[in-house]
């Protein structure tokens, strides 16, 4: 199978397509290199174009005789899209619609939605679960679910398969060592933690102490990256065997606080890491940890990685070796 992987010179995107080919399918990666990387894309050929750009999509859907596309290209900082929520729409939302209005104009039905956590807004009870209510409270989790909505009317519609997978705070690098996180700006936790580590950073802003979690910082869900492209590989799977469409929590259940990531950090580094305590930041929810129960017993999927010191360790071994070129 041919796979077009939108966004696929980005971090989730670059680790999904090498595990693609390592299962023997063909990754495309469609990718205006906007936020992405070009030394990333390294198993299967690169598309440099753009969403906003429908006779491109066909095009590429065509040559490639795509049989599926896994869909991560989007914008996806949380505090960007409050200040910038007519960019994230754009982005997230009009040029998704363009790309599944060129697959059913080429007759390409099969898609694996890159989602989020961020659907959920403040949850009202945790571990979340896919049918707890949806309520984003920022612009990016409402792009996600405008798309998730309009994945459900173009099934009744059109006849197209999906699944989203709706992620918790994707973290780590590749075991292998051969890509890693490197975004630009950088707004993930670890990487940022890290680079404070390495002198790269002034210091950490801990951004609220006042939350009403055990140590005052928020508390995250983090899950290993190559244990994320496993699962896009796994709904992959699914839908071709004739599955039904649907959503899934990727997450490991257990959520750390911004304190408890500074301290393994520590721990693994043996580097002290400089710190600052900062006000909250907009649309941030005190807590988000999944449960991921339907995904393991429907998709089979298990976890290899996303321990928070395998998470940590695999990412200071990748941000350490190409610290001079971050």
């Amino acid at each position: 199978m041919n796979i077009l992987v939108t966004g696929g010179a980005g971090y989730i995107g670059s680790h999904t397509a090498k595990l693609l080919a390592a299962s023997g399918l063909k990754p495309v990666v469609f990718d205006n290199l906007d936020r992405g990387h070009e030394w990333a894309v390294q198993w299967g050929p690169l598309v440099k174009a753009d969403l906003s750009d429908r006779s491109a999509i066909e095009k590429a859907l065509q040559k490639n005789k795509i049989d599926a596309v896994i869909h991560f290209a989007a914008h996806s900082c949380v505090g960007e899209s409050v200040e910038k929520p007519e960019l994230y729409f754009r982005n997230n939302v009009i040029h998704t619609m363009q790309l599944l209005e060129a697959m059913l104009h080429v007759g390409v039905k099969t898609i694996v939605f890159s989602s989020t956590a961020a659907v959920y807004g403040n949850p009202v009870k945790t571990p979340i679960e896919e049918t707890h209510p949806q309520s984003p409270i920022n612009p990016y989790g409402d792009t996600k679910l405008f798309i998730e909505r309009a994945l459900h009317w173009h099934r009744v519609a059109h006849g197209l398969k999906w699944v989203a997978l709706r992620y918790f705070n994707a973290a780590g690098a590749d075991p292998e060592g051969e890509i890693g996180e490197d975004h630009t700006p950088e707004s993930h936790l670890i990487p940022l933690v890290i680079y404070a580590a390495l002198g790269k950073r002034k210091q950490i802003d801990i951004f609220g102490t006042d939350y009403p979690t055990p140590d005052g910082t928020a508390v995250r869900d983090y899950i290993h990256v190559t244990d994320l492209a496993d699962a896009h590989l796994k709904a992959l799977n699914h839908l071709t065997k004739g599955g039904e469409s649907m959503i899934f929590n990727l997450g490991t259940g257990s959520g750390y606080s911004v304190r408890e990531v500074i301290q393994m950090v520590e721990r693994v580094t043996g580097k002290p890491v400089p710190k600052k305590e900062a006000p909250r930041r907009a649309g941030d929810p005190p807590v988000l940890v999944a449960s991921s129960e339907k995904a393991k017993k429907i998709l089979k999927w298990e976890m290899k990685y996303s321990g928070l010191d395998k998470i940590v360790e695999t990412a200071w071994r990748w941000h350490e070796k190409n610290s001079d070129k971050l």
